[in-house]
């Protein structure tokens, strides 16, 4: 049988086959739709269907938790702005059809959002998910979405977070989709679900309804009308991981070098289900999620009671706050900055202290009251941080509001070029992969079509992460990764060899991770490293560490 093999790129490294289920289309303004009789009635009905989906939103919010829930809210305040109500109605009282309104208002902010980039770029669909609603509720048909009658892979051109709130996710195999990127919403609610998904597959929604499809995120392959022999691979590969899943034991290698497995998370959720995976600590709590998309800032009372719970779900262990990651193409509603070209080279991370050290201190400040007594050890951190004045300048604020711990993230090619200097003033560093690929190759991590630029086993990437950790290890301090490289369980041994500590990652990576490592010695790791920054590129490099890994992993992890 010839098989049909789509490539896109895949989020975490799970597997999985079933049917082919597609999201019902979007509604679209009807041709030929005749400007309103009455104008003003007009704008009041679309005014009201704004509002409407927006209560809806916020009903399915207070049913979610974690990241579907932060996002369902955030794009509740979309359905309701202000500014896009105001321009509907403009477009209605001066002779547009009402539903051409809608759709042309939306998709000039939606424009907007693109040219900025990063995260507003990725929250297109969420804006386009609140107009397909709008529309179906003044065109009477039914909201885009999906009921599922058995167990199915969905497909669909993107997901907004209003569709992954109306599936029935205990149904849900796989998500394939034909946009989105690494970051958006898609990838967000599988990373948290532990589900395989794989985005930017051109095309997969021409696939028939009820196809069988193996999806294998690691590979990044949708795989159409799969043999028994490739079904039997995933039938064992599923197997194997939930074999896996039963272990707790801490992080090592073979011959007992320790690494800590530790996780990322957002809410308090997402803690106590990285605590219930085994997690042995955090690596990286992402605060943003407290502040974007939000009118008003939150205050330190609304900071410390989030942080606290997060704290108590990992009592006598680890947590590594990351303090607020946003500006530029993760602007604040409440705190707007100057319009920038490239947001990301603008005023983000670290840098919004130059403008707005309020935040900072509120929220430094409300870090350190919930470690008081929660019995977690806590950290904190600073993103993009990218000379050793700004990490003496961080490590002062911090320890001035009472935090003993204190770090900065590796983002950027000067801050690993500088990290000698840099962890005399810090006490650990952690890399963001992500952040670092983007900036040594110069490639905004949103292009899906150069995604082999951005590929984490680029030898220009992989230089700079062994330059950080042997900075680190002359310094006697610990060195961390928390970008998406620490969840393959292959890219995982390479940087154990090349000296870092700990590892940080979503929750269902953790099994396989653990199993690596526990599978080769340091020496081994040390070799599997050693090849790959000798590789002349990406690809050359993965497969010099594949051919040393050992047969057991290969087979059980279906490397």
């Amino acid at each position: 049988m010839t098989l049909t093999v789509s490539r896109g790129l895949g989020i975490g490294r799970g597997v999985a086959v079933g049917p082919v289920a597609i999201m019902r289309p979007a509604p679209v303004p009807p041709a030929g739709e005749a400007p309103a009789e009455m104008p003003e009635a007009a704008a009041r009905e679309a005014t009201a269907a704004f509002v409407a989906v927006a209560d809806d939103l916020r009903r399915r919010c207070a049913t979610s938790s974690g990241a579907l829930a932060d996002v369902l809210g955030a794009t509740a305040l979309m359905a309701e702005d202000a500014a896009l109500l105001d321009d509907v109605e403009r477009r209605i009282l001066v002779g547009a059809p009402t539903c051409s309104a809608v759709d042309e208002a939306v998709e000039a902010v939606g424009a907007v959002f693109s040219s900025a980039g990063g995260y507003l770029a990725e929250r297109v669909t969420d804006l386009r998910s609140v107009k397909d609603r709008v529309l179906a509720r003044l065109l009477g048909c039914p909201e885009p979405g999906l009921t599922l009658s058995e167990p199915s892979v969905v497909v669909a051109v993107d997901l907004s977070p209003a569709d992954t709130a109306a599936l029935d996710l205990d149904s849900v195999l796989a998500i394939v989709t034909e946009v989105g990127g690494p970051t958006g919403h898609t990838a967000i609610i599988a990373g948290q679900l532990g589900l395989p998904c794989v985005v930017q597959v051109p095309g997969v929604t021409t696939l028939p309804v009820g196809t069988t499809v193996v999806v294998d995120a690691g590979a990044g392959t949708v795989t159409a009308d799969p043999g028994a022999e490739l079904v039997a691979w995933v039938a064992r590969r599923r197997a194997a991981a939930e074999a896996l899943a039963g272990d707790r034991a801490p992080g090592a290698t073979r011959d007992g070098h320790r690494i800590a497995l530790v996780a990322n998370v957002g809410t308090p959720e997402d803690a106590l289900r990285a605590s219930a995976a085994g997690a042995e600590g955090v690596g990286l709590f992402r605060t943003e999620v407290l502040f974007l998309d939000r009118r008003t800032a939150p205050t330190a009372r609304e900071q410390e009671s989030v942080y606290r719970k997060v704290f108590d779900a990992f009592a006598g262990r680890k947590v590594v706050v990351r303090t607020l990651d946003a500006g530029a193409d993760k602007p604040l509603a409440f705190a707007q900055q100057a319009t920038e070209e490239n947001p990301a080279l603008g005023v983000r991370g670290y840098r919004l202290v130059r403008t707005l050290p309020e935040l900072m201190a509120t929220q430094l400040g409300a870090v350190a009251r919930a470690a008081e007594g929660s019995g977690a050890e806590v950290a904190v951190m600073a993103p993009m941080v990218a000379t050793v004045v700004e990490a003496n300048d961080f490590t002062a604020r911090a320890r001035a509001a009472g935090l003993r711990t204190v770090g900065v993230m590796v983002e950027v090619p000067a801050a690993a070029l500088q990290a000698e200097r840099l962890l005399e003033a810090v006490d650990f560093v952690s890399l963001g992969t992500n952040d670092l690929a983007q900036y040594t190759m110069a490639t905004d991590r949103l292009r899906g079509e150069l995604g082999d630029l951005l590929d984490p086993w680029q030898p220009a990437v992989l230089q700079l992460v062994a330059a950080t950790a042997s900075a680190a290890r002359a310094a006697g301090k610990p060195v961390g990764v928390c970008g998406e490289s620490a969840a393959d369980p292959v890219m995982g041994l390479v940087l154990v060899g090349l000296g870092v500590t700990s590892l940080s990652m979503a929750p269902a990576a953790l099994a396989a991770v653990r199993f690596a490592l526990r599978s080769h010695s340091l020496a081994q790791c040390r070799a599997i490293a050693a090849a790959t920054t000798a590789a002349p590129d990406a690809a050359s490099s993965r497969q010099a560490a594949l051919a040393l890994v050992a047969d057991d992993v290969r087979h059980t992890l279906g490397l």
